[in-house]
């Protein structure tokens, strides 16, 4: 089970914790699913006519990088409206992976392939063997361990780095910046680059996942990193637990689905209904606390 819940994990982890450099840089990035999605069509098409998953990793990480870029692009240098910017990208996403699946493969819907090479299953001696947690280190994917890896790695470059000071004053105090004579716009170019690689690594993982490209893969995993970044308090080690509370809601509904007591459309939307909640209750506290400062 533990094995499970840890690779249901990984995209909403690697995403969101991408995603936090553009919260913090104060940037709402809502492109994240679109991110995500051409990402893994990137990767499956490159991987699959190729045999390798190292090449459809990197062109994952291409294709989520030159997105990103031109996103911050538009919205930075030509002060194009952040939030009209990030709805454009996700239906550019939408849209050209569909055109490109017709040009390059004659079909708009899923893609398959021969043979597409398979993720090599990593099991960590000793910590394997470990009771009840052994599950997270037996016969895992590597992107599994390399989101683990990122918690840390992520709360070192933002807190303890002077890049991570750069990238928090810009959305704190962004005239401040220019006063060090530090680009605030460069900075949060950075930063959105940062996320645009992390999403096309977690769409690369779900094509790796299916070894095929299925239209709408991503199925709202970017909104829920998004979501998750929030109920985890925009820190590393918050996002990691609100993903595992995502990831169990997601297992949940799939466990279920054999089971005919629900609709499987009703069993489908249980993530997003745990994300819903989750966010109500988290407006709701940060009101209340609002509002007692306020008094104060």
């Amino acid at each position: 089970m533990l094995n499970t819940l840890a690779a249901i994990m990984t995209p909403y982890l690697i995403a969101a914790l991408g995603g936090l450099f553009t919260e913090r840089a104060g940037v709402l990035n809502i492109a994240l699913e679109g991110q995500i999605l051409v990402g893994a069509f990137a990767a499956a098409a490159v991987a699959g006519t190729t045999g390798s998953i190292s090449l459809g990793l990197l062109a994952a990480i291409a294709a989520g990088g030159i997105l990103s870029y031109s996103y911050a692009s538009i919205s930075l240098r030509l002060h194009a409206n952040i939030f009209v910017s990030a709805l454009a990208v996700n239906l550019f996403a939408s849209g050209s992976t569909q055109i490109a699946s017709q040009i390059l493969f004659s079909t708009r819907g899923v893609v398959q392939f021969s043979s597409f090479p398979d993720i090599k299953q990593i099991s960590i001696p000793l910590l394997s063997s470990i009771p009840f947690l052994g599950g997270l280190f037996t016969n895992q994917s590597p992107f599994v361990y390399f989101s683990w890896f990122l918690i840390p790695a992520a709360a070192w470059l933002l807190y303890k780095t002077p890049y991570g000071l750069r990238v928090r004053a810009a959305g704190f105090q962004y005239t401040a910046l220019y006063v060090r004579g530090v680009s605030g716009r460069r900075v949060r170019e950075t930063a959105m680059l940062i996320s645009g690689i992390t999403c096309g690594i977690s769409g690369a993982l779900l094509a790796f996942n299916l070894g095929a490209y299925v239209p709408n893969i991503s199925s709202g995993r970017g909104w829920i990193a998004l979501v998750a970044l929030f109920l985890g308090n925009k820190r590393p080690g918050g996002i990691f637990l609100v993903s595992l509370l995502f990831a169990g809601a997601e297992m949940i509904a799939q466990s279920a689905q054999g089971s005919g007591v629900l609709p499987s459309s009703l069993l489908l939307a249980f993530p997003f209904f745990i994300t819903f909640i989750g966010m109500i209750i988290f407006s709701a506290l940060s009101g209340s606390l609002n509002s007692k400062e306020d008094k104060s």
